[in-house]
């Protein structure tokens, strides 16, 4: 939101000054969000902003009048928000943020990690709609490589330390995390789960990162949510969501944490961090 607030700004809207701002969370709960959407469509909103792939179908299902500015990390023709992507021609446009096509790349960078790993977990929210084509790509990119997969489900927090627990017991190498706003919810928990058995893993986004996690490969959603401010600004001076051509997000960073590796004890190749776009030291 920081992001969002940021491109709004820049287009001349800043909170509690000249424009005012609901927000609605679902804490990763997909089944809330029609509620949600249906609940700010009826406060007759100006435009709504959704900020993932559920929620921008939510609020696509609420309404085919208010404006929607969104950010998907999915093929926004293919799952029906928008015609084309250069020209929407309805409600909503946005920016697609690229998320779970990124299992694979987050594969070949965890490997590096930990490049003599029996089998590496996958772990994925079942409640997720993209979970099972997550785990079909996943699953051919690690066949590719003759990589062996567990994949385990967690979609509350019990079945997060379950999923642990058999990450513990059969020995797993490391553990990657399927792209999930579920998972951004329960970051303490998994960061905290990793560094008590000392499993190496990989995350979704750079702030599991900075609040300890391991390493994150991921599209740079700062950039992403802050052209969703600036559309959402562009919208609000009186521009047609019809008219602004869907934005592909295309910059991308990996960022490793240099203490929690050494916490670890892992020695991470200068190879390896000279990829990294930023260390956290």
């Amino acid at each position: 939101m920081a992001a969002v607030r940021r491109g709004l700004q820049e287009i001349g809207y800043l909170a509690g000054q000249n424009i005012a701002i609901e927000f609605r969370f679902s804490d990763g709960q997909d089944d809330q969000l029609p509620a949600l959407a249906a609940d700010l469509v009826g406060r007759r909103v100006t435009v709504l902003v959704a900020t993932d792939r559920p929620s921008a179908l939510a609020a696509k299902a609420a309404t085919a009048t208010i404006p929607i500015v969104f950010a998907s990390g999915a093929d926004a023709v293919e799952i029906g928000l928008v015609a084309s992507l250069n020209r929407p021609g309805g409600n909503a446009t946005g920016v697609n943020v690229f998320t779970t096509e990124l299992g694979p790349k987050r594969l070949e960078l965890l490997r590096r990690v930990a490049p003599k790993a029996g089998t590496i977990a996958f772990t994925v929210n079942p409640n997720a709609t993209t979970s099972g084509r997550q785990v079909n790509e996943l699953q051919t990119a690690a066949a590719a490589l003759g990589q062996q997969i567990l994949v385990l489900n967690a979609g509350n927090e019990q079945e997060i330390n379950e999923a642990f627990a058999t990450i513990v017991e059969r020995r797993v190498a490391a553990v990657l995390y399927g792209a999930a706003v579920f998972f951004q919810v329960r970051q303490d928990q998994l960061i905290a789960l990793a560094a008590r058995h000392s499993i190496p893993a990989m995350y979704e986004w750079r702030e599991f990162v900075t609040a300890g996690g391991l390493m994150s490969y991921s599209t740079n959603r700062a950039e992403a949510f802050r052209q969703v401010g600036i559309y959402t600004g562009r919208v609000l001076k009186g521009a047609n969501p019809a008219d602004l051509p869907v934005m592909q997000s295309i910059r991308f960073e990996f960022v490793i944490n240099l203490k929690t590796a050494k916490a670890l004890g892992i020695k991470l190749s200068d190879d390896l961090l000279s990829l990294a776009d930023e260390v956290i030291e």
